[in-house]
């Protein structure tokens, strides 16, 4: 299916007999015609890389560090992941101002939600379906992490709902790598 969006305000154009119309516009005529693939594709910047931690054991704190290998098919170095399609976890700064929100709080220690990566600036839930890189590793979205009942210990009542819609993703890794904080979150292909 094509969506065409009006050139001059970026809104879907309906397509009526043989001309294009848009409910703010009398007639375009300059158009351009993708499909939700191409849509898909698009990104306006790179994420970037806020924090990164590991989960050395199930009840242990996480600990926060500048840097991290990712190990292929494995996970992160120091971290308690030992494969499968959960080998690194993510969620969105922006995420976690909204849950902070959801709570009462003015903030939030992106630690509490033990995730692994804090990114900023793109929508996790875009990388659906890719492979994206993050320093030397390339990984592959695996899922979305949901959050688990931990979360109404670790945030307090309604931290298991607060969490829901917001936990981020999960990932495999593809090429093991150094990932740094601030590392480009850059997406490189579709698997």
């Amino acid at each position: 299916m094509l969506y065409y969006l009006c050139a001059t305000c970026v809104f879907p154009v309906v397509k009526h007999a043989s001309s294009y119309r848009h409910k703010e516009h009398t007639e375009v005529n300059i158009f351009v015609a993708m499909e939700i693939k191409e849509l898909m594709q698009r990104f306006s910047k790179p994420g970037l890389v806020a924090a990164i931690s590991v989960r050395p054991g199930g009840m242990e704190p996480a600990i926060v560090l500048d840097q991290v290998r990712a190990i292929e098919k494995k996970g992160l170095e120091g971290d308690r992941s030992k494969g499968g399609n959960r080998q690194v976890t993510f969620i969105q700064k922006e995420h976690i101002a909204a849950v902070a929100s959801f709570l009462g709080k003015s903030s939030l220690v992106f630690t509490v939600t033990r995730r692994n990566i804090l990114v900023e600036g793109i929508n996790l839930i875009s990388l659906k379906g890719k492979q994206f890189q993050i320093g030397e590793a390339i990984l592959e979205y695996s899922g979305e992490c949901h959050p688990c009942s931990r979360m109404e210990e670790a945030l307090g009542e309604g931290g298991y709902n607060a969490m829901r819609g917001h936990g981020g993703i999960t990932a495999k890794i593809i090429k093991s790598g150094l990932i740094t904080a601030g590392d480009a979150v850059v997406v490189i292909s579709i698997p």
